[in-house]
């Protein structure tokens, strides 16, 4: 049974930065596809950002490029994401989710494995 675990979130203000990470257990994480994803108060979860197992490719949202890092550790079976320049849109619960292949990275639906998540808050 693949776990997965998510820490780092917080209150920051505009402009901050945070380190969220994802710590996996249970299965084949050095094998697996990660993802983050994020769910704003009253809109639905979107993208964020992905890796892929072996770290060599990574994929982002175009509003998170140039301000958020993906990347990820597999002797530590973690995943983290790097957030600079945070803005108040930011605001929300982050996710990670592993999946195999790299189709439909992007696609929340694609991913069997959810953690439960870890607030940010941003404020301005």
């Amino acid at each position: 049974q693949v776990q997965l675990v998510e820490s780092g979130g917080g209150l920051v203000q505009a402009g901050g930065s945070l380190r969220l990470s994802c710590a996996a257990s249970g299965g084949t994480f050095s094998s697996a596809n990660m993802g983050w994803f994020r769910q704003a108060p009253g809109k639905e979860r979107e993208f964020v950002a992905a890796i892929d197992w072996s770290g060599t490719n990574r994929y982002y949202a175009d509003s998170m490029k140039g301000r958020f890092t993906i990347s990820r550790d597999n002797a530590k079976n973690t995943v983290y994401l790097q957030m600079n320049s945070l803005k108040s849109e930011d605001t929300g619960l982050y996710y990670c989710a592993s999946k195999f292949g790299w189709v439909g990275i992007a696609s929340q639906s694609q991913y069997p494995h959810w953690g439960q998540g870890t607030q940010v808050t941003v404020s301005s």
